[in-house]
C-alpha cells in the first residue's frame, strides 16, 4: 500500500460505547448480549448510546482472527417483485469465484424493518453490504458509516451515498419518458403508481416525469395510486378506475411493468385503440412483457448489471481500482414496444 492509499474506516468498538455512556466495557458487553444483572437505567443508557453511535455488537468476537466472515449482506425491498431476483442474479454471478457468499434480507419497503435486518446482519461482521436505495433511518446510516466495510447502495443515484453507489437516475428516467410521450403527440396524460410513497425510486421517476412535462407546459391530468404491491390484477383495476373517471386520457404512465401489463390487458379487452387512441408505458423492462399480446413500452433499468457492478466493488474487483467512494451511473434505455405511437415530425 502506498502512502497516498485510502485508509479504511475504523469500526466502532465496545470502548467507544463505554466512553459515550460512562460505564465499563464489561457492562456494555453484558447489556448488548442481554446477559448479567444490569439496572434498567444503565441498560437504557447503554442502548441509547449504542444506537446513537451506530454500534452493532460482534457475534463472532474471538472466533476468527480476521473478525470478518466471507458473507456479503444484501438487503432488498421485496422478493415477490420480479425486479430484484435479477439484481440478485447479477450479485451472485459476480461473487461466484471470489470466496464471498451473498446473504439476503428483505425490508418490505419499510425503513424501520431495514434497520432491524441491517442490525442483525452486521452483528455477524460480513465482508460488505449491498442494499437498495439511498433512503435509510438515521440509525441505519450510522451503522453503515461505522461498519468499516465496503457499503454499496444500488438502484438509485439521485441522492447522497454513504460510500459507493451503483444505479440509474430515476429522475432522468422520468424526464426521458415524458419527452418520448410528448414527442409522440400525447397530451392528456395519467400516472398510475403502486407502493406509493414508500417506493422512493418510483417517487423520483414521477418527479422527473412531472418536470419533463412541465418543460412543454403540460401537467399530469389524473393519477391513481395504490399502497400495496405490484400485480397484473391490480393494474387492471387501477386502469379501469382512472379511465372511468377521466375517459379522455390519451396516455397512461405506470410506475412499473407489472401494473402496466395489467393496464394493457384491460385496454385491449375494453376495445381501446392502442396506441392510436391511448398509449401506455411502464418501467423496468421485465421479461414478462415478451408474452403480452402487445409489447408494453418500458425502460430498461439495467438491473443485472447493477448487481454485478455492486458485487465487484465489494469484492475489490472494480475496474476503477477505487477503494470506496465509487459512483457508477448507468443509463436507462427506452424500449418503445408497441404501445407508443411513432414520434411526430415537423
Amino acid at each position: 500500500m502506498t502512502d497516498d492509499s485510502p485508509v479504511p474506516p475504523r469500526g466502532l468498538t465496545l470502548r467507544d460505547v463505554s466512553e459515550a455512556c460512562g460505564v465499563s466495557e464489561m457492562t456494555v458487553s453484558r447489556v448488548l448480549r442481554d446477559r448479567g444483572d444490569v439496572s434498567p437505567a444503565t441498560r437504557a443508557r447503554v442502548l441509547e448510546a449504542a444506537k446513537r453511535l451506530g454500534y452493532v455488537p460482534n457475534k463472532i468476537a474471538g472466533a476468527l482472527a480476521s473478525q470478518r466472515v466471507n458473507l456479503v449482506t444484501v438487503i432488498i425491498p421485496s422478493l415477490s417483485n420480479m425486479v430484484f431476483p435479477e439484481v440478485l442474479g447479477g450479485i451472485s454471478a459476480a461473487l461466484e469465484d471470489t470466496g464471498l457468499q451473498p446473504v439476503v434480507g428483505v425490508s418490505h419497503y419499510a425503513a424501520e424493518r431495514e434497520e432491524a435486518v441491517l442490525y442483525e446482519m452486521l452483528s455477524w461482521r460480513p465482508s460488505g453490504v449491498i442494499l437498495a436505495g439511498l433512503e435509510h433511518t438515521q440509525a441505519s446510516r450510522r451503522m453503515l458509516e461505522n461498519a468499516g466495510i465496503p457499503v454499496v447502495e444500488i438502484m438509485d443515484v439521485d441522492g447522497e451515498a454513504i460510500d459507493s453507489v451503483v444505479g440509474i437516475s430515476h429522475q432522468r428516467a422520468g424526464r426521458e419518458m415524458a419527452d418520448a410521450i410528448v414527442a409522440a403527440g400525447y397530451r392528456r396524460i395519467g400516472f398510475l403508481g403502486s407502493k406509493m410513497p414508500h417506493d422512493h425510486r418510483a417517487r423520483k421517476r414521477l418527479e422527473g416525469f412531472r418536470e419533463g412535462l412541465a418543460r412543454v407546459g403540460i401537467e399530469i391530468a389524473a393519477t391513481e395510486f395504490y399502497s400495496g404491491g405490484s400485480a397484473l390484477a391490480k393494474g387492471r383495476q387501477m386502469t379501469e378506475a382512472i379511465l372511468a373517471r377521466d375517459p379522455d386520457l390519451d396516455f397512461l404512465y405506470f410506475s412499473n411493468d407489472m401494473i402496466g401489463a395489467g393496464g394493457l390487458l384491460h385496454c385491449l379487452e375494453a376495445g381501446h385503440d392502442v396506441p392510436g387512441g391511448i398509449g401506455l408505458a411502464g418501467f423496468n423492462g421485465l421479461e414478462i412483457l415478451e408474452g403480452m399480446p402487445r409489447r408494453l413500452a418500458t425502460m430498461d433499468a439495467c438491473r443485472r448489471e447493477i448487481g454485478e457492478r455492486a458485487a465487484r466493488i465489494v469484492a475489490g474487483r472494480s475496474p476503477s481500482g477505487l477503494i470506496g467512494g465509487e459512483r457508477v451511473e448507468l443509463a436507462p434505455v427506452l424500449q418503445p414496444g408497441d404501445t407508443i405511437r411513432p414520434a411526430r415530425t415537423g
